[in-house]
């Protein structure tokens, strides 16, 4: 069973929201007063929470760049996309390879907003509204059916998104990536990263200061045995399941994760 819960469109600039924080950290403008006072208030806690977005944003890229360029792949579907920046996943991809196609998901009405408007002249870049969880939804979508061949492979990605779910039987992210791996062919990729602490304390502060700040658009913080199990029957590319800032550096110099309170945890794996 899937999330039927529909979905708002308009823009609430006095709740934050998960999209709107992370464009703070990263040096965006699509954010709002009650956003930046989100992060204040989740800096006191965990003071590296913007070096943890950048290396992330970092990670994706890298992810995307050694897909697209030493797999040959063609199609990305992006689940929690977030708000269009710098380097987005199709003009990584499209760099290497023109007629790669990208649907990216969000269920922030601002990420609708902004992605269509930057996306009008690329036709074969689609942003669509759905909540993650709702896999046939998002399979059956007309802009997917029209840039995604499910019959060839694809990259699915859930880019630092899956600590916004909460956890459930039917919905929760175990059960997402079921759904979706079910669907793919041989040869697909699935890309998995969360916010993890090993630390119980850490991880009950900023689980409940979301939720909070969030009003209920949150999962939980959760430990790195939770996303190992999502990469369960999957074959795990080298250098396996890491904090994202060493998954295959550019270089020896590249920026790294400096305290480890909480970090982004996951990797990249393809369905044989």
């Amino acid at each position: 069973m899937q999330t039927g819960k529909q979905l708002s469109t308009s823009i609430d600039a006095t709740v934050p929201t998960a999209a709107r924080m992370y464009d703070h950290y990263l040096g965006g403008k699509d954010n709002y007063a009650a956003d930046r006072a989100a992060c204040e208030e989740l800096d006191k806690v965990v003071p590296s929470t913007r070096r943890l977005a950048v290396n992330n944003r970092r990670f994706l890229q890298r992810v995307v760049r050694v897909l697209a360029q030493d797999h040959g792949i063609r199609q990305f579907l992006d689940h929690g996309s977030g708000l269009p920046t710098q380097d987005n996943v199709h003009q990584v991809a499209q760099r290497i390879n023109p007629d790669t196609h990208v649907v990216y998901v969000d269920n922030d009405p601002m990420v609708l907003v902004h992605g269509r408007a930057l996306l009008e002249q690329d036709q074969r870049t689609a942003v669509i509204h759905a909540d993650m969880r709702q896999t046939d939804e998002i399979f059956s979508h007309p802009d997917t059916e029209r840039l995604i061949d499910f019959t060839q492979p694809v990259a699915v990605l859930f880019n630092s998104v899956m600590h916004c779910i909460p956890d459930s039987d039917t919905d929760g992210p175990l059960a997402v990536v079921r759904r979706v791996s079910e669907r793919l062919v041989p040869g697909s990729y699935l890309v998995m990263c969360q916010l993890v602490s090993e630390d119980p304390e850490v991880r009950k502060f900023v689980t409940d200061f979301m939720d909070q700040a969030t009003q209920g658009h949150w999962g939980r913080v959760r430990q790195e045995k939770d996303v190992a199990e999502w990469f369960e029957g999957m074959e795990i590319l080298d250098p396996g399941l890491v904090e994202v800032s060493t998954w295959r550096p550019d270089s020896e110099v590249a920026p790294r994760q400096l305290t480890h309170e909480w970090i982004e945890f996951g990797g990249v794996a393809r369905i044989v």
